[in-house]
Order: structure tokens, then sequence, then C-alpha cells
């Protein structure tokens, strides 16, 4: 279960509509208490994938991680997840998701459909890889 806040997920459903046509990305600091994690901070990021590429994938400079990895324990929290937009496509893990993601991680994904927010899910990677499962996301 992952705990977040509606503000969050509006802040998300901004940054995904703001990054479109291009996939936006942040970090999710929080908590982690074993079955229930919460959110704690969203921390957006710069999409650093190349320009032609960034409509269906998104990278994160090796800076941006360090930054961010040194700002939650700043504030007493993890990095304990992902959270990325899919321009025109549904809000659930790509191919290139599954080969880029961590079994630590909940991943949020935002379907963005011509430039309009429309759902977000969030999915974790199976130990052994083969796939996500999908997270249950609770407001609070």
């Amino acid at each position: 279960m992952l705990k977040i806040s509606a503000r969050f997920l509006e802040e998300i459903y901004a940054l995904g509509e703001k990054a479109y046509p291009e996939e936006g990305v942040g970090f999710l600091f929080g908590t982690d208490e074993g079955k229930a994690r919460e959110i704690k901070v969203i921390h957006p990021v710069k999409n650093a994938r190349e320009k032609e590429a960034r409509h269906n994938r998104y990278d994160v400079a090796p800076q941006d991680i360090i930054d961010a990895d040194e700002k939650a324990e700043e504030m007493g929290l993890s990095i304990i997840g992902v959270f990325h937009s899919h321009p025109d496509h549904p809000d659930k893990p790509s191919e290139f998701d599954l080969k880029w993601a961590n079994t630590y991680f909940s991943y949020i994904i935002t379907s963005v459909q011509d430039g309009k927010a429309l759902a977000s899910r969030s999915w974790r990677l199976q130990e052994d890889r083969s796939g996500f499962t999908e997270e249950e996301i609770v407001k609070s």
C-alpha cells in the first residue's frame, strides 16, 4: 500500500501536463513501514533523456540522483520511488520500465492524454523481475 496526499497527486498530474508531450519524472521521498509506505515529499527532476526520445522515455542525470538522495537524507527520509508520466499511453509499465526498474521502488505512472492527466497507478517490480504488481494507492 502506498499512502499519498491528494495534493501530491495533483502536483504529479500538473507536472505530467507541464512536461507533455514528453515524459515528466521525479522522485518520491517517504517512509517504508513494511507493507505501508507513505510519500512525504515529491521531488521533480529534469528528464535527461535525449530530446528525440523524451516522448516515450525518461532518464535521470547521475547528479540529480545524488542530489535527491542527499536531500531525502537531510529530511530524514528515503527515496522510496519514482513518478513519471506516459504521454498518450496508459498508466501501466512499459517494457522499457520493466528493463530499468528497481525492485525496491514504487513507480507511480500517470497517463497524460492530449495534455490532460487522467489517472495514476502505482507499481512494484516483482523480485524475479518477471513483471510488475499493482500497488494500492491510498489518498491521505
